[in-house]
């Protein structure tokens, strides 16, 4: 465990010396909040390129227009952010394939050493000043229950929360947002699956304030459902959409769409227990996001004998995806492996992903040897027509035991297909499992099995998450 984890868990235990709620948060403001200089110089490079990108696009289209979105159009950012999201609106009449052409043009003339990113349609991203800049066409729609893609959706959210945040629930966003960035929950990217800028946003507006707000995830109790305009009591019946989440934020601006979808069951978990301690003894620290450990040769070895499970896993050249492409990919590769070595009596323990110049799917298990034969129970002898099909099946095979009958059914002995958790790993029934298409890709070229101590090997490049995983926090 890390020293800093220690140290916050030795102040949990002790809980004295916590300084009251406000005195904390205000001084945790104090730090997050721009100053004047760092407004000016946001301002500046904001106005320069919005009007750069208007200029562009009404020379395509004389009734585009732009806007600045998100947090720093909302005034909700935190000191040292630095995204500048300009969006090219297009009326509806312009179809897609020229809002895409004028959207590139309009984003390299705003940013000439940009670079063109793919989300739902292409864009243009740079660096100006010091500043991440992204240029992104959308279309002008009345409503946003309209949208043809869902970057169509922001401006409306701005506009829906500029017009409810005042300067105490704008302060108070900073700090949810920095609180869930220190307990690492901030962040609607598919790695992180946590909360995004906007949902934050809402919770605040919806809860009145950082204080209410943990004071109510405190109590939750999954599945929460927030509905901040009242959408689901005028929806007629059947135009519902049913959410499967555990916490759900009706969009205010669209009734069909739950904001809080990507956040995890783990990340909803988090936000409550830190809540809770924060309430329980207010700290400063627990807005500072803690970075792990490069864990060692030593410990991680250590680690492995104390546990007595078997680590085992497959790495391979990490395909080249953005993170919002691989990650899924990914969760869905770890799915399917740890499912087939569970099915074969390997008894997976605890699971991760990890992914970088090359990517591994470590797998701790509880079982990594089994016998040569394994159990097939057959159906009830008097179910005759099952059960005549069965014993005729295996009565003349010279490697099964049997079969014999127990408790009434029949029952064979038969060859396991894998005694090692290792020769499933490494035969082509690992791709029967259900692999992501560019996993399943990448481990054709080529993957290595790893077991035991040999997982020793992922430590140069992945020191970080398997200190993440061999001493884990909440």
């Amino acid at each position: 465990m890390s020293e800093e984890d220690t140290e916050r868990d030795e102040h949990d235990a002790a809980g004295t010396g916590a300084d009251d709620f406000e005195s904390v948060v205000a001084a945790v403001h104090e730090r997050i909040e721009p100053d004047a200089a760092e407004r000016a110089h946001l301002r500046d490079v904001a106005d320069r390129l919005t009007d750069r990108a208007e200029t562009a696009a009404r020379e395509r289209c004389p009734e585009a227009d732009v806007l600045q979105v998100g947090s720093t159009a909302r005034d909700t950012w935190i000191s040292g952010d630095r995204d500048i999201d300009i969006f090219v609106r297009f009326p509806p009449a312009v179809d897609r394939e020229d809002l895409e052409r004028y959207g590139l043009e309009v984003g390299h003339e705003t940013l000439p050493d940009g670079h063109e990113e793919y989300a739902e349609h292409p864009y243009v991203k740079g660096t100006v000043e010091g500043f991440d800049i992204d240029v992104v066409p959308c279309f002008r729609l009345e409503s946003a229950t309209e949208i043809r893609s869902a970057v169509d959706r922001t401006p409306f959210h701005t506009q829906y929360l500029e017009a409810r945040l005042d300067d105490a629930l704008t302060a108070d966003v900073r700090l949810a947002k920095q609180f869930l960035k220190g307990i690492g929950a901030y962040g609607s990217d598919l790695r992180t699956r946590g909360f995004s800028g906007y949902l934050t946003e809402l919770l605040v507006c919806e809860s009145g304030g950082f204080r209410p707000l943990l004071e109510a995830a405190a109590d939750w109790q999954p599945p929460v459902e927030l509905d901040p305009e009242g959408h689901r009591a005028t929806l007629e019946t059947g135009d519902a959409l049913s959410f499967d989440d555990p916490l759900v934020v009706i969009d205010p601006t669209d009734p069909q769409r739950n904001v809080a979808a990507v956040c995890s069951a783990e990340n909803v978990a988090r936000f409550q227990h830190y809540a809770r301690r924060f309430l329980d003894a207010p700290r400063a620290d627990l807005f500072d996001p803690v970075e792990p450990a490069s864990l060692t040769e030593a410990e991680l070895c250590t680690h492995i004998e104390r546990r007595g499970t078997t680590p085992v896993a497959v790495r391979f050249d990490a395909p080249d995806l953005v993170e919002d492409q691989l990650y899924p990919q990914l969760e869905k590769s770890l799915d399917g492996i740890t499912r087939g070595l569970d099915d074969r009596g390997f008894d997976v323990f605890r699971a991760t992903a990890m992914a970088d110049e090359t990517a591994a799917i470590l797998v701790e298990l509880a079982v990594s040897e089994r016998p040569a034969v394994e159990r097939h129970d057959g159906p009830p002898v008097h179910v005759r027509s099952h059960a005549d099909g069965f014993y005729e099946a295996y009565a003349d095979d010279p490697e099964a035991y049997g079969p014999f009958i127990d408790d009434g059914r029949y029952v064979t002995e038969r060859p396991r297909e894998f005694t090692t958790a290792r020769a499933f790993l490494e035969s082509d029934r690992l791709f029967d499992v259900g692999l992501g298409a560019h996993i399943e890709t990448a481990l054709e070229d080529e993957y290595t099995v790893l077991l035991g101590d040999e997982i020793t090997t992922l430590l140069e490049e992945f020191a970080e998450q398997l200190s993440l995983y061999f001493e884990p926090r909440p």
